[in-house]
């Protein structure tokens, strides 16, 4: 967390973010890149782990994986990506990232690094066979006696301890420490603290508080708060007798931390805002000028026009008739256009409307009234078969897919609220069949709706990815997730059974405190 301890992480997100769209304005895609890895970062460091992702995501694009000058930023940037995967414990995707990091790392002490927190997250996963391994092998590689040999030589111990409970990591705990006491690594001695004290937790519990102490002593010394928490909440769950005063500092210094955090966050978004609205403003600006430009240029072909006619009546003659034609035809365009908005416009408020009216008296009514609910409808066929006669033939040009999602997701965003979507590219799209990206989008609307009602969420992300031949939908937000009562409710159902009937499947976590994980597994 360098970056927030310094209390300039908001002002460097700003820079980050302005500098980005110089670049993209000078075509420069290398700098556009570093931009959006350095402000990833600044998220991870705040907690904004969704906008990590997000954020560092986005920068893949502007680099080629081909060129081998930009390894290194790719390998750095899918590091961070794996970061706030881990923290969001999605592990087997977190552990598909570092694998990434790895693969593009041009720098063998960067690439450990990386080996290093793949085999964390592998731990994490549970994974501890292939954990111990990687972990033995990082040790080859590295000096004895240096910091990062005891860094890894603790993960190492720690692995084998979680793999088997009879296993004592001790020695090689302390063998660790020494060499970090040695070398005066503040940071690796935090470290051995709190590994000691897990393991003597229900060992032996005096030495569990005795290492707590300590662990507590130096995340002040280096002001690392996350540090100072765990320890903190250890010596609370001690029961010691002087429980009470570290929950009274560990209470305070949780609020300090989310106070700030949350500011930060909120900084952030404002930030993006603002720059949002400069472009948009920016984008009014030169639309104006253009206008303005139009008006001239037309001012100016009247005048000629006018000169013209006087020197040579019959040629301006037939240039008034041509301009004239194509205004007229131009004209007619618009007014067809007027037409089509006009009857759509008339259809959702008829037809849509009318049936989502029924639909909730069916839902909602305690009994149906079966012939007044066929009046209603009767009614509503009468008047959608009169739309019908007033439509010509006409030719539809229809939005790109993605672009309907993305309009139909963003839609959902509010001042509150922010919906980030990744993995959404057009081409992607081309070779699924229209059935399943009808129903994709209807299960997609079901979701944030009811995420809308109920969830109270105040981020929501939605990621694409096509695998093996199978389309993957990745849904979570930060809200409540699903009530008890609302489990079982009919747009739900209808969600399952949409998904089910294209022969996939769909899979709703509730995350109490975190919010509501979904994931769509469709075949292609």
């Amino acid at each position: 967390m360098s970056s927030l301890k310094t209390g300039k992480s908001d002002s460097s997100f700003f820079y980050f973010e302005k500098a980005k769209e110089q670049y993209l304005l000078n075509y420069d895609s290398l700098n556009v890149a570093r931009c959006l890895i350095n402000m990833g970062i600044n998220l991870y460091d705040v907690g904004d782990f969704f906008g990590a992702q997000e954020t560092s995501l986005e920068a893949v694009k502007y680099l080629n994986p081909k060129d081998l000058n930009e390894s290194k930023l790719l390998g750095y940037l899918y590091n961070t990506i794996g970061n706030a995967t881990d923290e969001l414990k999605h592990y087997d995707q977190a552990i598909t990232y570092y694998q990434q990091a790895i693969k593009f790392s041009i720098d063998s002490n960067a690439t450990l690094i990386y080996k290093n927190n793949l085999a964390v997250c592998l731990r994490n996963a549970k994974r501890y066979a292939e954990s111990t391994t990687l972990l033995n092998s990082i040790l080859s590689k590295v000096a004895n006696g240096t910091t990062e040999y005891a860094k890894f030589l603790n993960n190492l111990a720690k692995t084998r301890w979680m793999a088997d409970s009879s296993y004592n990591p001790v020695p090689l705990y302390q063998k660790a420490l020494n060499i970090r006491l040695k070398e005066k690594d503040l940071w690796g001695q935090n470290s051995s603290y709190a590994s000691l004290a897990k393991y003597y937790d229900h060992r032996k519990p005096d030495s569990s508080i005795y290492y707590l102490h300590k662990q507590y002593e130096i995340a002040s010394v280096i002001n690392s708060a996350d540090d100072q928490l765990n320890a903190l909440r250890g010596l609370i769950q001690s029961n010691s007798s002087n429980s009470q005063r570290y929950l009274s500092t560990y209470l305070a210094l949780n609020d300090s931390i989310q106070q700030a955090r949350a500011a930060a966050k909120n900084q952030f978004a404002l930030i993006r805002y603002e720059v949002e609205k400069n472009k948009a403003d920016n984008l009014r600006l030169e639309k104006e000028n253009a206008e303005k430009q139009n008006r001239l240029i037309r001012q100016r072909v009247i005048t000629g026009a006018s000169i013209f006619l006087l020197v040579l009546v019959a040629g301006g003659g037939t240039l008034w008739y041509k301009r004239r034609k194509q205004r007229l035809e131009l004209e007619a365009q618009n007014r067809v256009k007027e037409t089509q908005l006009h009857l759509s416009k008339k259809i959702h408020d008829v037809v849509a409307n009318g049936i989502y009216r029924v639909m909730s008296e069916i839902e909602h009514g305690d009994e149906v009234d079966r012939d007044g609910v066929l009046d209603k409808l009767e009614n509503m066929y009468h008047q959608s078969r009169d739309i019908s006669h007033d439509v010509e033939q006409q030719t539809i040009t229809e939005t790109p897919y993605n672009e309907q999602l993305a309009s139909l997701l963003k839609s959902f965003a509010a001042d509150h609220r922010r919906v980030l979507i990744a993995g959404n590219d057009a081409e992607q799209w081309d070779d699924i069949s229209k059935r399943i990206k009808d129903e994709v989008k209807h299960v997609l609307q079901e979701l944030m709706v009811n995420m809308k009602k109920h969830s109270q969420a105040e981020q929501v992300v939605v990621r694409f990815e096509i695998t093996d031949r199978q389309l993957n939908i990745f849904y979570k937000d930060n809200g409540v997730g699903i009530p008890e009562e609302k489990s079982n409710g009919k747009g739900l159902a209808n969600t399952v059974s949409r998904i089910e009937s294209l022969g996939g499947k769909i899979t709703f976590v509730n995350e109490p405190g975190k919010g509501l994980n979904i994931t769509t597994v469709i075949p292609l």
